[in-house]
């Protein structure tokens, strides 16, 4: 199930075996699965994004802050 959230500080993913890159602040789209969640979300060029982070990292952000659930 698609949850609405919003990056509310330095959110970073890698992408493949590249440097670390941050998803811009602002809402974001999620799925959440038993091991990973999927994060989309266009920024300011309207350029679509999309990565998968684990769920420990996840969660992190969300303890930390930088991550923002809205509430269903």
């Amino acid at each position: 199930m698609t949850q609405q959230a919003m990056i509310r500080g330095e959110v970073c993913f890698r992408a493949g075996d590249g440097v670390m890159l941050p998803i811009p602040t602002g809402p974001v789209e999620i799925d959440v699965a038993d091991d990973s969640v999927t994060l989309h979300w266009t920024d300011e060029n309207k350029t679509v994004g999309t990565t998968a982070i684990t769920r420990d990292e996840f969660d992190r952000y969300v303890k930390e802050g930088q991550i923002r659930v809205n509430p269903a």
